[in-house]
């Protein structure tokens, strides 16, 4: 892109989504954006690397404060030094999450231009974005705020819409934008595609941080209000923004095109068409998907017989469709979703029905990620449990101990280091510790590759709350579920 500006572009980065739609490969604890569903990388990794070069600064990432490490690691995967990651203590729309980016970025330049763009969107035209992305940034410095229409290749009901207006004056390749429209249903929305006025609205802005604050002094006062106090109580927390928790909790839900872009004067719309999709449902992404012969789309280990038109996901085991035509079927660890293809758009009842039940599959898979590797349970009883745990090179759980419970790790792959009341232990493949109740202990990683053990736990009481914790470098939520 033209660098347009005497200073690089801002992007910010919104991952602030849990993507259930996309369950049961999407949940609360790993959701969609984190995931390699149409490349090798992560939708958040291909997100930021569209914005790097002389160009742009480094993003400022908005993410739920759970997330914080999953953000970092694919940051750092795709190349992005000096991200600074702003972490949410609640979710609360899109709003309050500008808010906090441009207050941000005016602490260095009130007049520098940010690229709001959600993390978990696809864009095959990265070259043509690059083009309009220059346009979009000359009408930003001019005082307005910007947004990306999308030219419709059918008629959607799972997007908005945007009815685009009059060119502008001096500023090529941008229009006055006539208004939102809300998710049609599917005769309005042929309308709307036909009448050839209208776009998918990609709810990607550009705006200088001095506009954009203006304006949400303008309309939602109280929503900058406090976020200005979040930010002002905002704490360090290693190479993340914590902002301060009881400001933003109080914090009303609402997203900036309610707050802002639909009721401001200065709202403009670039017509684009860049092969864009919002990966909003599983239909969605057989759309994208490479397709065989028989127009499916295969993933994993699966075997199709006779099936036409179908997607088919196997994160596990083997996977056989035989004979569906326009189907979808997800296979994961702990659980299959199976459905016509056009009922993408009613995977979220499932998701709601599962915690209306309190089923952990709602939020959680059977791998637990943490920022020092990821744990999994092979076998629950009564009063035992066994887990597969890798601790990444270089990396180590928190110091702690259980009152309930002993465990037994054996080592499977690498070298782990244990500590056992504060003696120092070096266990080596096909070694194991023993663990008894109440003592102090930790395991790191100081090798070169990943550490692999087994886990066997037993005792009276197998709980998440069974753990003291004496030293942990990553803030407390790094051990929860037990380490």
């Amino acid at each position: 892109m033209t660098n347009l500006t005497s200073a690089p572009v801002v992007p910010v980065i919104l991952s602030g989504g849990s993507g259930t739609r996309l369950w049961p490969v999407s949940r609360e604890s790993f959701p969609k954006q984190f995931w390699p569903l149409l490349s090798e990388r992560s939708m958040i990794e291909e997100t930021a690397r569209r914005a790097t070069g002389a160009a742009f600064a480094p993003p400022i990432v908005v993410c739920n404060q759970e997330h914080r490490f999953l953000a970092a690691e694919q940051m750092r995967q795709a190349g992005i030094v000096g991200a600074r990651i702003l972490l949410e203590p609640a979710a609360r729309n899109s709003a309050p999450a500008i808010a906090a980016a441009a207050l941000l970025a005016a602490e260095d330049d009130p007049q520098a231009v940010l690229w709001m763009m959600a993390a978990d969107a696809a864009i095959s035209d990265v070259a043509t974005l690059h083009r309009l992305l220059a346009a979009a940034v000359a009408a930003a410095q001019a005082g307005r705020i910007v947004t990306f229409g999308m030219r419709p290749t059918a008629a959607e009901t799972g997007y908005g819409y945007i009815e685009v207006g009059a060119p502008l004056p001096g500023l090529p390749g941008v229009h006055d934008l006539a208004r939102f429209v809300e998710k049609p249903d599917a005769a309005t929305a042929a309308m709307l595609v036909a009448d050839g006025r209208h776009l998918w609205n990609s709810g990607m802005f550009v705006f200088t941080a001095a506009t954009m604050l203006m304006e949400l002094e303008r309309f939602v006062p109280d929503v900058l209000d406090g976020v200005r106090a979040a930010m002002a109580g905002r704490t360090r927390d290693l190479d993340f923004i914590r902002l301060a928790p009881e400001p933003f909790r109080a914090l009303r839900s609402i997203s900036i095109d309610y707050a802002v872009a639909e009721r401001t004067d200065h709202a403009a719309v670039v017509p684009a068409d860049l092969g864009w999709s919002d990966v909003g449902s599983w239909g969605a992404l057989w759309e994208l998907g490479a397709k065989d012969d028989d127009g499916n789309v295969a993933l994993g280990d699966v075997l199709l017989e006779g099936a036409r038109h179908c997607y088919v996901r196997s994160d596990g085991i083997l996977t056989a469709v035989v004979g569906l035509d326009d189907a979808v079927v997800v296979v994961t660890e702990d659980a299959v979703l199976a459905m016509h293809r056009d009922r993408s758009q009613d995977v979220k009842r499932i998701v709601d029905r599962l915690r209306a039940d309190r089923r952990h599959e709602a939020a959680a898979h059977n791998r637990t990620y943490r920022p020092w590797g990821f744990f999994e349970t092979l076998f629950a009883a009564e009063r035992f449990r066994v887990r597969r745990v890798v601790v990444l090179p270089g990396q180590q759980m928190a110091l702690q101990k259980h009152f309930h419970r002993t465990e037994h790790w054996t080592v499977l792959a690498g070298t782990a280091l244990a500590t056992r009341d504060g003696e120092d232990l070096l266990v080596r493949e096909n070694e194991s510790v023993d663990l008894p109740i109440g003592c102090l202990h930790r395991v790191a990683n100081p090798g070169r590759i990943p550490l692999t053990l087994i886990e066997v736990q037993a005792g009276s009481y197998l709980g998440a709350d069974d753990v003291v914790r004496v030293d942990d470098l990553y803030g407390g939520t790094a051990a929860a579920g037990g380490r």
